[in-house]
Parts: C-alpha cells; structure tokens; sequence
C-alpha cells in the first residue's frame, strides 16, 4: 500500500501548485502562517517546515514582520553555451537597452595582456557596457577584443549589434574558457548594477579564441538575486583520466 505523503509536503504541493500556475505571481503574499494553520488543520511547526523549504528553493521570501511572498523568477544564463545577452531577455520578453560606458583602444596591463598571451603595452581593443532588462541593469559587460580578430570593432554601432553578435560574426569560435565565480559588489559595481555595496554578485569570465589567437576576454557580472547560470551534460560528454 502507498504511503501517503506527509502534512508538510502537500502544503508545499498546493503552494507550488498555484505559484507555477500563475495563480499568485511573483511579490504576491502567500497566506500567513494562521491561515494554512487553520485551512489545513495542521500544525504551525509543519506550516513553518514547509514554508521554510520554499526559501530555501528559492520560491519565496520571507520578511519578518510583513510575511511570505511569491519569489521574483531569476533571469538564467545557459552554462555551457555562448549566448548573447539581448536575445536572452528578448526570449523572456523583456525589453533589452544598452548603455556604452566606455570604448577606446589601449595598451595591455600585464594582467589583461597575460590572457591574450601578448606582452604588457600591445593594444587591444576595451568596451564596457551596461545591459538591462525592462530597464533594470542586468549584467555589466567588461571586455578586451583583440585587433587582428575583430579589427572593425570600435566602429560597430553596439546599439544596433551588440559585441557578441558582431564577435560571433567575424571571429568564428574555436574554443572557449570561462569560470564563474561569487564576488562582494564593490560600490562602482554597486551604483552600476544597481544594488547596496557588499551585495553578492555573480561573474562570469571567459575568454574566445578564433583562428587560433585568442580573440577576446570579457568579464560578464550580474545581481546575485536576479540572476543564476544553469546548465546540463551528458555524463558521457566528460572523459576521467
């Protein structure tokens, strides 16, 4: 015979339930604590546990004082795949805008030089744009473009063609490197993305190669609490040594 779930775990369902069905959209309050007590007859200890879960899923937010509300949807970036940032929110049906903060052409420090494997003072090229959805800053795109690769790229209209479009159109990848990794917003981060100094941020860093030169390295950062990376693989894709 089938057990039958526990108290917690149907709660649970029936709150999934309508969050997923749109039934409470996202920053709507879920009933208190009092409510489901009493339209379940279930104790407080098992409301607790179940809401509890929630949080830690992610689902919703709990605010002392004020309550638990439906959690706002993370925006999502593929892991493992290279996508233009504009076609992400667009999918989502968001409205993307792009500020150019900065786009010059400069002599490498022997940080940013060592990535392309060139020596300290070779140019290359340097944008920074700030990309947002619905007008809220959403990721700050911080890159270096090698000139042999990209040779016309200070002079893309990055309104129209954003620099991973016009990448992917003139430097055909042929390998890629990133690494991710949680930051604390510094307070230029801060004011640019929008968020208190100290916020956690996620940064994503990778570096292109095309015809055998590495072509560009960008550093990607986005708001911790409106944004995660997901990916999935085929164990078989991975080889052990």
């Amino acid at each position: 015979m089938n057990e039958r779930p526990p108290q917690y775990l149907k709660l649970k369902r029936h709150i999934l339930r309508h969050i997923n069905n749109g039934d409470w959209p996202p920053l709507s309050k879920v009933p208190s604590e009092n409510e489901l007590v009493s339209k379940f007859g279930i104790s407080r200890m098992t409301v607790n546990r179940a809401m509890r879960e929630l949080a830690d899923a992610g689902m919703v937010t709990r605010t002392q004082g004020a309550g638990t509300f439906v959690a706002e949807r993370k925006a999502e970036s593929a892991m493992f795949e290279v996508r233009s940032i504009r076609d992400e929110i667009i999918s989502r049906g968001q409205k993307h805008t792009v500020e150019i903060l900065i786009r010059e052409l400069v002599s490498a420090r022997p940080v940013t030089a060592r990535q392309f494997a060139m020596s300290t003072g070779t140019e290359l090229y340097h944008s920074r744009l700030l990309h947002r959805a619905d007008d809220e800053p959403l990721q700050l795109e911080d890159r270096f473009v090698n000139p042999v690769c990209a040779p016309d790229y200070l002079e893309i209209d990055f309104y129209k063609e954003i620099p991973h479009q016009y990448l992917m159109r003139t430097a055909p990848l042929q390998r890629i490197e990133h690494a991710i990794e949680a930051e604390a917003a510094s307070k230029r981060l801060a004011r640019l993305l929008a968020v208190e100094p100290g916020s956690p941020l996620l940064t994503l860093t990778r570096r292109t190669w095309s015809h055998d030169h590495v072509a560009s390295y960008v550093r990607l950062s986005y708001p911790a609490g409106k944004f995660r990376f997901v990916g999935a693989f085929n164990a078989g894709d991975f080889k052990t040594s």
